[in-house]
């Protein structure tokens, strides 16, 4: 059975860091995985350019000074963390110096089960060092799974009804996969498909073979949501579940140094009101 082994948090200065870090502690603790929190976000100069455009080496100096005091923050919220942990689970600091964001961090995510990573706050002034299409990105370049967490609420918890966004393509397979070992912890699982191709696996294909991986949980399947807004219909499905959890693929592609992604995954990680774990 796909096992949590090694779960990878995408650390910034925001505050929000301390959700996804309680997530990946209770996954940590229920799963024996290892926490590696990994403090990854661009230098001041680099997006307050402005502050330097007179060469001040008083600048400079502040600017770093900021940035060394939000890295003292966001370690400040890890060993928070930890130390809530105890020694019940294994959690890692580590920081990402000298490489470039983006490939730096998914050649990190490459030996890891699971990434943890924040959904975009355009309002969060802490985050000016993360791109906005940060997780689309590291998503499409590392191939590994995500869980990607909202910029609202705080619930940590993630065993109860569970909504797939089932699709026949291999991202959806991915993600479904990826998503194994915590569907045995979910109450309910609750299936969206889209319309398929005949003879492409569907919904009942899919639960059966989730119960073969030993899925107690009783399964609910709903009819595809609006072909037109597929985002908003399974936002608004997840809602009507009370899901705590959204498992579904992530559709795009790198086009000439520009990321391209489809409809369905623009909207959720742009909206997402809970968490969702998806894959490329």
């Amino acid at each position: 059975m796909h096992a949590l082994r090694s779960l990878l948090v995408h650390i910034d200065p925001s505050p929000r860091c301390a959700v996804r870090l309680a997530i990946a502690r209770e996954l940590g603790r229920q799963h024996d995985a290892t926490v590696t929190a990994l403090y990854a976000c661009a230098p001041s100069y680099l997006d307050l350019p402005f502050a330097m455009a007179e060469g001040s080496a008083g600048a400079f100096v502040a600017l770093q000074q900021l940035d060394d005091d939000r890295r003292r923050q966001a370690l400040a919220l890890f060993q928070h963390e930890r130390d809530i942990a105890g020694t019940g689970v294994r959690m890692v600091w580590r920081e990402l110096a000298g490489a470039p964001l983006l490939p730096g961090f998914a050649g990190q995510a490459l030996c890891s089960d699971l990434m943890l990573l924040g959904q975009h706050d355009a309002d969060d002034l802490q985050t000016l060092g993360v791109a906005p299409d940060f997780v689309a990105s590291v998503l499409v370049a590392s191939g590994r799974p995500a869980l990607v967490v909202p910029n609202t609420g705080s619930d940590a918890a993630l065993d109860g009804d569970v909504l797939i966004a089932w699709k026949a393509s291999r991202e959806a397979a991915h993600a479904v996969t990826a998503a194994l070992p915590i569907l045995h912890r979910a109450r309910r699982i609750h299936v969206c498909a889209a319309n398929a191709h005949a003879g492409a696996a569907g919904p009942a294909e899919l639960e059966a073979w989730l119960r073969l991986h030993g899925i107690e949980a009783a399964f609910e399947h709903h009819a595809s949501v609006p072909a037109e807004m597929p985002g908003e219909g399974l936002l608004s499905l997840a809602a009507d579940v009370e899901a705590t959890l959204l498992v579904m693929g992530c559709y795009g592609h790198s086009r000439a140094r520009e990321l391209v992604l489809g409809g369905a995954s623009r909207t959720i990680l742009r909206s997402m009101t809970l968490p969702v774990l998806m894959a490329h």
